[in-house]
């Protein structure tokens, strides 16, 4: 983003800021709200200058009156375009009154995207001076962001706000590294038939760079073929989470990127509510480390794979039953994962290396997740087999991923994540690497006899460099040498000091 974007964004912030509301998560959710009304308003215009270009008929959703509960109010009045010229009173009482009941009941599908994610939406800016503020700033950024030549401008502009909810991990939410996440999706490549899915959604991260990539590298066969594209529009992407606001969110991220209608939904993954079984093709995650659950509310087919509370461990057991056969997962875990010595903790382990196919281990160091989080964590990477098919797996000690591991996060040239992607993807050229090196295949075998132990360290080898030292003889005369110098210097010193006072 240009200098001026940033800047023009860190006011507006402010504004939120210094009106009131201090919560990042409500921040950024107010803006989504406006960001939502200023776009619904465009792409009528829009959209009514293409039929009238086409000679097509066109009748906007603000024609006429619009009824808006007992009351019928003149539609236009509700266009951003309209309204934003209005005096700060008679903007606020528009907006608070007709406005934002007319977004939660835009369309009378229950299904649609308005009615799911702007059906519980609340107005919180507080006074009619803010709007106004908040409204002139909103006007500003579009300014910029539609001289901008970058395609993806409005995607990296949403970026940037949910940035601000990483560096603040209020409320225990944050996001995955957006690197880390590139990383992940860049390793499983995903095409353009598959159907993914990140049963902890939050922000829809894993979602969203699934779809940026799938353009990037697929965009002929995803956005010009028919079939492709109502599939990547409305098939492809699934998200779950139990935070509304969160999935309120992700789902504007999502739809902000291009992708109209992902199915992002209220979802308990982990409970007898969710049905998916044998569905996806590809599982994207990083599940919440919360600790516990009531086994009561756990699905018992997930309990059959692994007996246990653990999230973490759970969630593991989940993906290899929502995945179909074939299906492939890329996950981030806690270390405690790949080396816990719990019954469930190796029963998880076992499961995927006896039953399923394990390819991968990557081991990421602590700093990864810092400010708000300095656990160390590693991604393990499987297919879905239901009968086996792991034969050697792949270990990658990652020791940089492009920032500091520090509370700042700094850019550094130190980075692993472009050596483990091009590794990955010749596994065949691993299998001579020896134990000493960064990345390295260990047999299955050799797994199986350490307790299925998934730690780096059980089977990575230190080499050590031998140093020789000068004899003692010869220390001791340098010593002795230094020392003499050292009493000569000084004396010298004394007599220039003695001759000063004089």
């Amino acid at each position: 983003m240009t200098g001026e974007l940033k800047n023009k964004i860190d006011g507006l912030w402010e504004i939120f800021w210094t009106g009131g509301i201090t919560n990042p998560l409500e921040v950024v959710e107010q803006m989504t709200y406006l960001m939502f009304i200023r776009d619904i308003d465009s792409a009528d215009n829009i959209r009514a200058k293409e039929a009238n270009m086409l000679g097509l008929p066109f009748k906007s959703i603000f024609d006429g009156e619009v009824v808006i509960g007992d009351r019928k109010v003149e539609g236009e009045q509700l266009k951003w375009s309209v309204f934003h010229d209005f005096p700060a009173q008679r903007m606020y009482s528009i907006m608070q009154e007709w406005v934002f009941p007319f977004i939660k009941n835009l369309h009378g599908d229950k299904n649609s995207a308005y009615s799911k994610y702007m059906g519980d939406a609340i107005f919180k800016v507080n006074t009619p001076l803010m709007l106004s503020k908040i409204v002139d700033a909103m006007d500003e950024i579009y300014a910029i962001m539609d001289k901008e030549q970058k395609a993806d401008v409005r995607g990296d502009v949403y970026e940037y706000l949910l940035s601000k909810l990483e560096k603040s991990g209020v409320n225990g939410q944050f996001r995955t590294p957006r690197n880390i996440i590139r990383m992940m999706v860049e390793m499983m490549d995903p095409h353009p038939n598959e159907t993914i899915c990140d049963p902890a959604c939050g922000t829809s991260g894993f979602l969203v760079m699934s779809g940026e990539y799938l353009k990037e590298k697929y965009k002929k066969e995803v956005l010009m073929d028919k079939k492709n594209k109502e599939h990547f529009m409305n098939n492809m992407f699934y998200g779950f989470d139990m935070d509304r606001t969160m999935l309120r969110i992700g789902a504007m991220n999502m739809m902000t990127h291009g992708i109209e209608n992902p199915c992002i939904e209220y979802r308990d993954s982990l409970s007898d509510q969710n049905t998916d079984k044998d569905k996806y093709s590809l599982i994207l995650a990083n599940p919440p480390f919360k600790g516990s659950l009531d086994a009561d509310i756990v699905s018992t087919d997930i309990l059959k794979i692994c007996k246990t509370k653990k999230t973490e461990l759970l969630f593991l057991a989940l993906f290899i039953r929502m995945l179909k056969i074939g299906g492939r997962c890329a996950c981030i875990v806690p270390d405690g994962v790949l080396f816990g010595s719990s019954n469930a903790h190796k029963a998880i382990r076992k499961e995927l290396i006896e039953n399923q196919k394990l390819e991968a281990v990557i081991s990421m160091p602590s700093g990864v997740f810092k400010p708000y989080a300095g656990v160390s964590t590693g991604i393990l990477i499987f297919t879905k087999t239901g009968h086996g098919g792991t034969d050697n797996v792949w270990f990658y000690d990652m020791t940089a991923d492009g920032k500091s591991l520090d509370d700042k996060r700094s850019p550094i040239e130190e980075n692993d994540i472009p050596d483990i992607i091009a590794r990955f993807k010749n596994l065949d050229g691993e299998k001579d690497r020896k134990r000493t090196d960064k990345s390295f295949m260990v047999p299955k075998s050799e797994i199986i006899e350490k307790d299925y132990d998934l730690s780096i360290n059980k089977y990575k080898e230190v080499e050590y460099i031998p140093v020789e030292y000068p004899p003692t003889s010869e220390i001791l005369d340098e010593i002795e040498r230094l020392n003499e110098q050292i009493m000569e210097e000084t004396r010298v010193l004394r007599e220039l000091l003695k001759g000063t006072s004089n």
